[in-house]
């Protein structure tokens, strides 16, 4: 005897059962995390499958335009064109991680509409991925810098063991920029060339072809309000071996990152459920 379907309770979803976004997306991070990896090698591995020089290019880019400029600025500046020459570099190699990345993680996840629709999977790992390839290039990046420390004769110190430690911060700050960025391309469309006329300008309020120092001291503090000038500085101690303002620095830097890390993540949790609906 069949049972009466109206005498069957009907079944509930309590939607207050669930975590809140802001950890549920955390979660599901955590479970694809294989995927998230997988991302990163295969976008290294695209990325130079096809180019001649291969992960070279990674290195031979910031060595061109450190060239460039060096033969510009160096003079123009007065400065030693060697010293001026690795502090190019140094702030091309930071700048490039965070530029590279934050766009790379708006133009995925704007561009992959379709997979959002076809399957579930962590709207933030598009982000996370980018991210960290993104780290991969910048440790490539540093080869180059090493040896033509070395060539120049600048002192390769102990303190190179905490680049990693100067890097954290600045891959947070590039991570929480990115899902704000994100965000609001999928909302906003015109972001996505917005964003590169606005990185255009917010390289040239980064000290990396000049150096804070040499401004007035108002100018100082306008772009000290940059977070990119924390991040750079704490880069540029590291490899300089310069202790004095290190532990100060590499406080505010963290902070910095937290801080923009967790307002990026709180946004795009938020919002990310809304993302296969407007994509």
């Amino acid at each position: 005897m069949q049972p009466d379907p109206g005498s069957l309770p009907s079944p509930s979803y309590d939607s207050a059962s669930l975590p809140p976004p802001f950890i549920d997306e955390a979660r599901s991070l955590l479970r694809y995390s294989d995927l998230v990896r997988q991302w990163i090698s295969r976008t290294i591995t695209t990325r130079y499958k096809r180019s001649w020089l291969g992960a070279a290019w990674t290195m031979v880019n910031p060595l061109l335009t450190m060239t460039i400029l060096t033969v510009v600025f160096s003079q123009l500046f007065g400065l030693e064109p060697r010293a001026y020459a690795l502090y190019v570099l140094s702030g091309l190699i930071a700048w490039n991680f965070m530029a590279q990345s934050t766009t790379a993680a708006m133009s995925d996840l704007y561009w992959s509409g379709g997979i959002l629709t076809r399957v579930y999977i962590p709207k933030s790992a598009f982000a996370v991925a980018a991210t960290g390839a993104g780290a991969v290039n910048l440790l490539i990046a540093l080869v180059p810098f090493t040896l033509l420390a070395v060539l120049f004769g600048a002192e390769v110190g102990w303190t190179w063991l905490l680049i990693p430690l100067a890097i954290l911060p600045l891959m947070a700050f590039a991570l929480g920029v990115g899902l704000l960025v994100s965000t609001a391309s999928i909302y906003f469309p015109d972001v996505l060339p917005m964003y590169e006329i606005l990185l255009t300008a917010w390289f040239y309020l980064t000290p990396i072809i000049y150096r804070l120092e040499a401004l007035p001291a108002g100018l100082q503090a306008v772009l000290r309000l940059n977070p990119m000038v924390t991040f750079l500085g704490l880069f540029r101690l590291v490899l300089t071996g310069e202790l004095s303002e290190l532990l100060p620095l590499m406080a505010l830097a963290y902070a910095l990152g937290i801080v923009v890390l967790l307002a990026g993540w709180s946004v795009f949790t938020r919002r990310s459920r809304d993302f296969p609906y407007r994509v």
